[in-house]
């Protein structure tokens, strides 16, 4: 990790409670952690709601201690230069765990059993006849040689699709954007659906692991339901809104959906039957709390003293070894000559660059640029305003 000293003491902002390990990668003389500042140079944020939030002009980083950015509002971010950070792959584990101990206990019927024994409670001696008498309401199935569909490889889906494998499930993939280092840490026995028809006709049971976007929005809903086997189970730990509700009532009454299980209980799904809810489990481990705040942490702390930038959701990933020269970091849009604009601004300070990097995201684009020597102080502020006049300039920050 770099040691670069910044322009003065970065502000860390929390508007959730932080694992301490994650406040801890923040404890030196670069920064400080105040809560109660108006105007932070950061903030680190769990399930707080940001939407309704003015954000001080120093802000340039917020960093989500999780996968999910809906509760932030990332639009508006992006159109003022904030780089907004998630931690995908910190909860993939404990997500994992909880998807493999419901896709087995829901097979096995052990929540509706373990709920029928409690009501024995005041049965006193005549309980063990009755749970003779009673047990075979919930004979269930084995999931060994039963297939599983597998819907997103990312980080969990590709630990919860390995993990199958050795419990001797056969198991399918569908996944049009897999990534080279999810491929990679892939079994190779992971079978591949060119569709997902093709993964919906072939699953005994379902779990899904994709985020929530306009083509995944209820993605679950009687067309796809008509193509599954009878009886299929349908694990969702991702989002809510990936199943339209009333289709899966539908389809749980008449039995072509088994059992729905899933971490977003509301009103609609606690009234189906046949369905196990869980009040949004999946992340909620100590070591899921502490992996995501260490994350976060990190990747901001990074971001701040070297410009570079690893998991953001609305800037391009860029890294650009440090090496001990000033840097210049300016987020844009992504047009021609811009790159051109920023340089001839950068030599009319006779400053040589050293290094570069530009990459874009969609409508813009974010450079590094590694000056042979430091700039001036009495220049910074002019290089400042002189990058800030190009039109099409969002942010530019000097480290």
């Amino acid at each position: 990790m770099s040691t670069i000293a910044l322009e003065k003491v970065a502000i860390i902002k929390t508007l959730n409670n932080i694992a301490e390990s994650g406040l801890n990668v923040f404890r030196d003389d670069h920064f400080t952690i105040d809560n109660d500042h108006e105007n932070p140079d950061a903030i680190v944020v769990r399930s707080f709601n940001m939407h309704t939030m003015e954000f001080g002009r120093h802000l340039k980083a917020i960093a989500r201690a999780g996968v999910g950015v809906n509760n932030i509002p990332v639009d508006k971010c992006t159109q003022e230069g904030i780089a907004v950070f998630n931690t995908p792959g910190a909860n993939a584990n404990a997500v994992k765990e909880l998807v493999l101990t419901s896709l087995i206990a829901s097979s096995r019927n052990l929540f509706a059993g373990e709920a029928w024994t409690k009501t024995l409670g005041k049965e006193g001696k005549q309980i063990p006849k009755l749970v003779e008498a009673g047990k075979k309401q919930f004979v269930g199935k084995e999931i060994k040689g039963k297939t599983l569909g597998v819907i997103g490889l990312g980080a969990i889906g590709a630990l919860v699709a390995n993990d199958a494998l050795q419990l001797d499930m056969n198991v399918i993939g569908f996944d049009p954007f897999i990534s080279v280092d999810t491929a990679w840490n892939l079994s190779r026995n992971v079978q591949r659906a060119l569709t997902l028809d093709q993964l919906f006709a072939k699953a005994d049971y379902i779990t899904v692991h994709v985020p929530l976007t306009d083509d995944t929005r209820g993605m679950f809903n009687e067309k796809a339901f008509n193509i599954m086997k009878k009886d299929v189970h349908i694990l969702n730990f991702s989002r809510g809104e990936l199943v339209n509700e009333t289709d899966m009532k539908i389809a749980l009454e008449n039995g072509k959906v088994g059992k729905y299980i899933t971490d977003f209980p509301n009103e609609s799904v606690l009234n189906m039957k046949n369905t196990i809810t869980f009040p949004h489990l999946g992340a909620s481990t100590k070591e899921s709390e502490e992996n995501c705040a260490i994350m976060a942490a990190r990747q901001v702390k990074e971001f701040l003293e070297t410009g570079n930038i690893k998991n953001s959701v609305n800037f391009p990933n860029v890294s650009l070894p440090y090496t001990g020269k000033q840097r210049i970091a300016i987020f844009h849009q992504n047009v021609p000559n811009m790159v051109g604009n920023i340089t001839t601004a950068i030599s009319s300070y006779h400053l040589n660059i050293a290094d570069m990097i530009n990459r874009s995201r969609g409508d813009y684009a974010y450079t590094l640029i590694d000056i042979d020597k430091k700039v001036d102080s009495d220049d910074i502020p002019n290089l400042k305003e002189k990058m800030n006049e190009i039109p099409g300039i969002v942010t530019a920050r000097i480290i």
